[in-house]
């Protein structure tokens, strides 16, 4: 009984974390940026940046270097990789939008470089980048006819009406949602304060009664979707925490094997890591014995991956398609983890 409750309190006291430090600075945020795209960004500019017929350098180069200016979690991106996805971006750059997002935000490759050292830092960087891309570019080919199928049909979103504002109006107005989601995140209140201040001269200006009131259903539309499932696998993910002993996972990764890279890929996807905390717990496990091979392998999986992501995304783009990307992302953080973990020895 007493470990029932205790393995309860765990998942409790991690979800009352995930709302108190990510939810308001990050979710939100992201929620209203993801309204925003599905109602004010055009489906034929998604399409002709991002969607199947796209150039696929512009497509891929974009999705896969877009995380270095975002510093957001494996679930803060959902909203915004739903909202692309959705408006009709091809499953491919997509993905390699949903991957780079957390994994390769400029103040997790500095953090890890300077904590963990530079050979690793640099290996997180050329690791994470050729990671976006090359899954993005395997879902793609794997799901090619579901994605002809969907290309082919008309996209039933809001984001089909074209509202008809200037290009420069719709850049301003999103630089400061995405201004608003970087201060919130690093807890820069001024900065944030002038944001809104700002957000509510350009909406009182710029747009009409009508479009606020869509932006405001469309974040209500994804908070549902995607919300609820994120909180179940916080609190998952919490259980799961008290219920692996650190030591087994220490004994198994102590070295460079396929095993240890793998078990390392795999607690790295399950769990849930906030912006940049996946680096001192890695520096920890580090300390502890862990292995060159393995940390990066978990840094690899970690950040991009998590319980509480995997039940967001089944909902979003379903779950054969989670299944896959979870299983390339796992299967390559461990091969690279364990040719890394040679070539540093």
């Amino acid at each position: 009984m007493d470990f029932v409750l205790l393995i309860l309190k765990s998942g409790w006291d991690t979800l009352l974390e995930y709302l108190s430090l990510h939810v308001l600075t990050c979710l939100i945020p992201a929620l209203f940026i993801a309204g925003a795209i599905s109602v004010f960004v055009s489906q034929a500019a998604v399409l002709k940046y991002f969607g199947p017929k796209a150039n696929k350098f512009v497509a891929y180069g974009v999705g896969a270097v877009s995380g270095t200016i975002l510093a957001v979690c494996s679930c803060t991106v959902l909203p915004l990789f739903s909202g692309i996805y959705m408006a009709g971006a091809g499953l491919g750059p997509a993905i390699a939008f949903l991957y780079s997002g957390p994994a390769i935000n400029i103040l997790a490759i500095t953090y890890s470089a300077r904590l963990l050292g530079w050979d690793i830092g640099l290996a997180r960087v050329i690791g994470a980048v050729s990671f976006a891309v090359i899954i993005g570019i395997l879902m793609g080919f794997i799901f090619r006819k579901e994605e002809k199928v969907r290309s082919d049909g008309r996209f039933e979103t809001l984001a089909d009406t074209d509202q008809g504002k200037p290009w420069w109006k719709e850049i301003i107005y999103f630089a400061i949602l995405v201004g608003i989601l970087l201060a919130a995140s690093a807890q820069q209140w001024i900065i944030l304060g002038i944001l809104l201040i700002a957000l509510i001269i350009v909406l009182w200006r710029w747009f009409t009664l009508d479009e606020f009131k869509l932006w405001m259903k469309e974040t209500w539309r994804f908070l549902l979707l995607i919300v609820p499932w994120l909180l179940i696998g916080v609190f998952i993910a919490g259980i799961l925490k008290a219920v692996i002993p650190q030591e087994a996972i220490i004994a198994v990764v102590g070295g460079n094997t396929i095993l240890g890279n793998f078990v390392a890929s795999l607690f790295g996807a399950l769990m849930y890591f906030a912006t940049l905390t996946e680096v001192p717990i890695v520096k920890a496990f580090m300390d502890m014995g862990m292995g060159k091979g393995p940390a990066l392998a978990l840094l690899l999986a970690g950040p991009a991956l998590s319980l509480p992501s995997m039940l967001a995304l089944g909902k979003i783009m379903g779950w054969k398609k989670t299944l896959v990307y979870c299983s390339l992302v796992v299967i390559m953080a461990t091969i690279t983890g364990y040719i890394f973990g040679f070539i540093v020895q």
